[in-house]
């Protein structure tokens, strides 16, 4: 079959094309059934293909007709063996990645700044985490990724683990050398997942970063609908090679995956994969180009810094994505996070991220030049709101430490635990998650020691107004931990 082509779109339109009477969920009956306002708004046609798997239709768990066509197209299109549909969004796709290699007891290496689906599947598989430290930005502020002299040493003294994984590029935008990784892992025959959420489209431009599968990683989790065009939700994982096992993968992603699975989504995929493959180097050389006119632009902007190409050049700097704008905004003597409000306050801009330093934005070919100069007037204006003000600041990096994991992350989970308030919890062993998210990177996970300095990482981040999630108690009064059987007087 060609690239141009798209069975699973064209299968539901043809399908719609044939109105059959359907005495079949959903509900709505193409909308007919459901709230006026909402299908006016949506509208007829996204409505007569939000259908389920009817044999005419194939199924996501089983595929074996068009569905099957527009994964094997897809693995065609990312050099892939075999890619796989996620209605689960890259989570699950993570989650299917780990729970496929390891199992009860077994290791993984994985980085500490991991999504907080990689140590969900953690939990679910009862596998121990082997954490790598990621490299530190002392000047943002911000974490990249791991290096290959650290998987080494994680390799050497763990050659039992039955994975590694990777995040490959980071959220920012950054890439190590996945390659050099890839091969050593695989001199030990271990397996390299990795977490592609951000990286799509780098497979189709020369000028990016390597992709997995160009790299030989074993499997791959990408977020086709962050920067590949497809709806929210949508995602894809390859697969490469015979050191994971195919039918394990589809298995364990059918185990986690909904039986009601989106056809929109689905649809969405296929006509994503059609565009990336056929005109996905013209489209990314114009959003490359656009990405560093606003660079270009920013870095004329007191106060105002937009990481380039300079930042390359450490063991965990390889290569970077221009798309990812990092706008270090802390040289206006303010947070990212209070540039954020200020945006959207003012101009009604979102961005992507905010930290205590940084925004980050991200361009996509969805973006004009017109919203790239609102942005870039924006920032201008801010930055004459804050001379006077502004002052140059040392990022204090307060990137948490790794905790001591004192048990597996599926027995404290668990485990009888108790609230204990916030302030007296530490040297407690936690029985809960508690990240920054976006983008996610776990501070505690259940297992681990909690310290005082990750105590006041929290506060900090809090005080600041950045998006602390994961506990029990959204206030941060108490802290779910393990229970502690005391000796009876």
């Amino acid at each position: 079959m060609s690239q141009k082509e798209t069975p699973l779109f064209n299968g539901l339109l043809s399908h719609a094309k044939r109105d059959p009477i359907q005495f079949h969920i959903p509900g709505h009956k193409k909308g007919k059934g459901m709230d006026p306002d909402f299908r006016d708004f949506i509208g007829e046609n996204a409505l007569s293909i939000d259908l389920i798997n009817i044999g005419p239709l194939d199924d996501l768990h089983q595929p074996s007709g068009i569905i099957k066509e527009a994964q094997d197209l897809a693995a065609e299109a990312f050099g892939a063996d075999h890619t796989f549909f996620s209605v689960q969004g890259t989570s699950g796709a993570i989650m299917t990645m780990v729970m496929a290699v390891c199992g009860p007891g077994e290791k993984i290496i994985v980085p500490r700044n991991v999504h907080k689906s990689v140590m969900s599947a953690i939990i679910f598989a009862g596998a121990t985490p082997i954490f790598i430290h990621p490299v530190v930005d002392k000047e943002l502020g911000i974490s990249h990724g791991i290096t290959t002299d650290a998987v080494e040493k994680a390799l050497e003294q763990h050659p039992d683990a039955k994975g590694v994984l990777v995040i490959n590029p980071t959220y920012f935008g950054i890439a190590c050398d996945l390659k050099e990784i890839v091969d050593l892992a695989h001199s030990y025959d271990i397996p390299v997942l990795v977490d592609e959420a951000h990286g799509v489209h780098i497979h189709f431009h020369d000028e990016l970063p390597l992709s997995a599968m160009q790299a030989g990683a074993d499997l791959a989790a990408t977020s086709v609908h962050k920067l590949g065009g497809s709806m929210t939700q949508s995602s894809i994982l390859n697969l490469k090679g015979k050191r994971v096992s195919a039918k394990r993968v589809q298995s364990i992603l059918s185990m986690l995956t909904t039986t009601s699975t989106s056809y929109l989504l689905l649809a969405s995929l296929d006509v994503a994969r059609k565009r990336l493959a056929t005109e996905g180097r013209a489209i990314i050389e114009e959003t490359i180009e656009l990405a560093q006119y606003m660079r270009k632009e920013l870095n004329e902007i007191e106060h105002i810094y937009c990481v380039g190409k300079e930042i390359l050049g450490t063991n965990a700097t390889f290569n970077y994505d221009p798309t990812k704008l990092i706008i270090s905004v802390k040289d206006l003597g303010i947070s990212g996070f209070d540039v954020e409000v200020w945006l959207r306050e003012h101009f009604h801009i979102e961005v992507e991220l905010s930290d205590l330093y940084n925004i980050l934005c991200i361009i996509t070919p969805g973006d004009a030049k017109s919203d790239a100069d609102k942005l870039i007037h924006a920032l201008k204006e801010l930055s004459k709101e804050r001379h006077g003000k502004a002052a140059k600041v040392n990022p204090q990096v307060l990137l948490p430490n790794i905790p001591l994991l004192a048990l597996s992350p599926r027995d404290a989970f668990y485990a009888d635990s108790e609230l204990v308030p916030f302030e007296e919890s530490e040297g407690r062993i936690i029985a809960e998650f508690i990240m920054v998210y976006p983008p996610g990177i776990p501070i505690f996970t259940p297992g681990e020691i909690i310290t005082r300095e990750n105590l006041n990482y929290i506060k900090t981040n809090m005080e600041a107004g950045l998006p602390v999630q994961g506990p029990e108690d959204y206030d941060f009064k108490y802290i779910r931990v393990i229970k502690e059987h005391k000796a009876i007087k």
